[in-house]
């Protein structure tokens, strides 16, 4: 469990799904995302199980969640790659609550699965979280032409990722 302020990380819990499936309702969250408005608790609740490739992180606040990070971990030849989703309530962005997630997420990845590269897509005109991938050591690999279609319109992301040198030998 990792903490700044009264906002801490913890495990994700299915008692979880109501309040993050409003969070990803919300038009405006939902079309920074890869998501879509109108998703049922059944239908979050499928998306974001947990299985032996996926930890799904939960920002909490007042006892409420506020936030989501899915870390999926590949295996046999990309078993030393995570991939990153992520999501804030739309009145909590820019108060440090992705920079929390991202933290544990991180944590995780270099100092508990030894992951060597982590990487995620955002949409190009998302400036701040553009910047906070950045402030992390992600850089810019490629724009992906007409990656996801949000209001109307085909719009494009960026394919980041952070490389990890690993952890050094003790001797």
């Amino acid at each position: 469990m990792m903490r700044t302020s009264s906002a801490f990380i913890r495990e994700f819990q299915p008692s979880d799904i109501p309040a993050l499936n409003a969070m990803h309702n919300d038009p405006e969250v939902a079309a920074s995302l890869l998501q879509v408005p109108f998703t049922t608790d059944a239908e979050r609740a499928d998306w974001v199980r947990q299985s032996p490739t996926q930890r799904t992180l939960v920002a909490e606040l007042d006892g409420e969640p506020v936030g989501l990070l899915g870390l999926t971990l590949y295996t046999r030849r990309r078993a030393h790659v995570g991939s990153l989703g992520m999501a804030v309530q739309r009145d909590l962005q820019g108060q440090g609550i992705g920079r929390l997630l991202l933290a544990t997420a991180v944590d995780l990845a270099d100092n508990w699965y030894n992951l060597r590269r982590l990487e995620l897509e955002v949409y190009t005109d998302n400036a701040p979280a553009i910047r906070l991938y950045e402030s992390f050591g992600f850089e810019i690999e490629g724009t992906l032409r007409a990656f996801g279609f949000r209001l109307g319109e085909y719009v494009d992301a960026y394919a980041m990722a952070r490389l990890h040198d690993g952890p050094p030998l003790r001797r």
